[in-house]
């Protein structure tokens, strides 16, 4: 197949345009190469995906509407997949503006191109965010999610819906899938399993919020990426699925698992809850496993070690 993978340089991106390429797909890459985070990790992904058949890449932004209009313009993709986004729960309270650019009017781009080149499925990255202020676990994409206490995750819940509206009105299959806490090898600077790493290596406190009261679904790249390439060969009229590893993961639980990888002990700063967090989150993930067979596996302890050597190597740390 022939699909546009935006966000390419990011990290979920990075891994899913491998994917694709190795399985013999051509990708044809979008990033805009911000500077939301060392933009040097994002040009040693791309070096990666250069080096393998099939890839191509424009450095263009989702809300740039004539370059999306060249991107689309160009060829017909047999499936999208957008990835790009400006991701964060805290970074949205300082730099709202940023959100409602790349989420908002960056998706309306992907939206029209796709209406008007007559693509074929849209998958688009959403969040367990969206959940907000629900409080039972585990999350199913059943419950309500009209109640979100980050703009991040309003600007997801607003992909959501406006990808309903195009494919009701225009018949674009589209496929949103809400992501749970995903960390690996190649992962982005600002998250905890990346700043815990540096900071203890560095011999440095690290920031523990809500004093480490907090539970997350901690999901392997390796496991989204395979959730979603299942879901790219399944087009359908419009849905939503959960991806996420289905367990319970204590942070302090998730700490430990850094420090054995790592052969260190972690300098704690208990800190309070940050405005915009949740307590716990949990996927249940029986709609994703009923429509494609996949069921994310990876234990934390093994995929925080993947992550741990990556990191040594890359940084020679």
């Amino acid at each position: 197949m022939k699909v546009l993978v935006t966000g390419a340089a990011g990290f979920i991106g990075f891994h899913l345009a491998k994917r694709l390429l190795e399985r013999g797909d051509t990708v044809a890459g979008v990033d805009n190469l911000n500077a939301y985070y060392d933009p040097a990790l994002k040009i040693s992904r791309l070096e990666q995906l250069r080096g393998l058949q099939g890839f191509q890449f424009a450095r263009a932004d989702i809300a740039d509407r004539e370059a999306m209009e060249e991107v689309f313009g160009g060829e017909r993709f047999d499936a999208i997949v957008n990835l790009a986004a400006q991701a964060g729960v805290r970074y949205s309270i300082e730099n709202p503006y940023a959100y409602i650019d790349a989420n908002i009017v960056g998706f309306m781009n992907i939206l029209e191109g796709a209406r008007r080149h007559r693509t074929g499925h849209l998958v688009f990255a959403s969040t367990s965010s969206v959940y907000g202020l629900n409080m039972d676990l585990p999350f199913t994409e059943s419950q309500n999610t009209d109640r979100p206490i980050s703009l991040y995750a309003a600007t997801k819940k607003a992909n959501e819906v406006m990808a309903h509206s195009y494919a009701h009105l225009f018949g674009i299959p589209a496929t949103g899938l809400r992501f749970f806490t995903v960390y690996g090898p190649w992962g982005r600077p600002d998250m905890a399993l990346f700043k815990f790493t540096k900071g203890i290596l560095a011999g440095e406190p690290i920031p523990v919020f809500n004093e480490g009261r907090m539970v997350r679904d901690f999901t392997y790249v390796d496991d989204i990426v395979e959730g979603v390439v299942r879901v790219i060969d399944r087009p359908a009229a419009y849905r939503i699925f959960n991806i996420g590893n289905h367990q319970r993961v204590e942070l302090m639980a998730y700490i430990r698992a850094i420090e054995k990888a790592l052969g260190m002990k972690a300098n704690l700063d208990l800190l309070p809850m940050q405005p915009g967090d949740v307590a716990a989150t949990e996927a249940d993930t029986s709609a994703l496993e009923a429509a494609t067979g996949f069921r994310p596996h990876t234990p934390v302890e093994e995929g925080v070690q993947r992550f741990v050597d990556w990191y040594r190597g890359y940084y020679n740390a």
